[in-house]
């Protein structure tokens, strides 16, 4: 008995005097891993058009079916991305979602993408149903619009019609 005790106390000086690895969470994240899937975000391309052309492939992916796409005609005049089509409704419910990261994937555009934000708590039901005011970054990303896959496409900036 007295050696079990004096093997604890073992343990716990020696745990006493470790470096601590507590992180100021609010402040200093954690980091990920470089395979980490969280929050689903749609991209943009450096004109500002989206890059998600409204084909419902994420959609038929999810196993969860977790994401709801229904795809409009482009307007020539006020185009929303390069292709003839672009996603008018664009929902994720990620309450069914598990992150699994074949929507991703699935994407021909690359234009879904996971992020390394899992902060995703909420207070309601509905507001863990993302829609495209949620989704789409709002920051151009580096991507251009690739002339040899819409050839028609003249180059003019898009307009945010969030």
């Amino acid at each position: 008995m007295i050696r079990g005790i004096a093997k604890g106390m073992g343990t716990t000086l020696r745990m006493l005097f470790r470096q601590k690895s507590t992180i100021e969470y609010p402040d200093k994240k954690k980091a990920r891993s470089a395979r980490f899937r969280g929050r689903h975000e749609l991209r943009r391309y450096d004109n500002g058009l989206e890059m998600c052309i409204g084909c419902e492939l994420c959609q038929v992916s999810c196993p969860a079916a977790a994401i709801t796409v229904m795809a409009a005609e482009n307007d020539p005049q006020n185009p929303h991305s390069p292709g003839e089509r672009y996603a008018y409704v664009y929902e994720i419910d990620m309450l069914r979602c598990i992150f699994c990261g074949l929507c991703e994937e699935a994407c021909p555009t690359e234009a879904l993408h996971l992020t390394q934000e899992y902060e995703l708590a909420d207070y309601t039901r509905e507001a863990l149903i993302y829609g495209r005011d949620r989704l789409v970054n709002k920051e151009p990303s580096h991507f251009r619009v690739p002339e040899n896959v819409y050839p028609k496409y003249d180059g003019r900036k898009a307009v945010d019609v969030l």
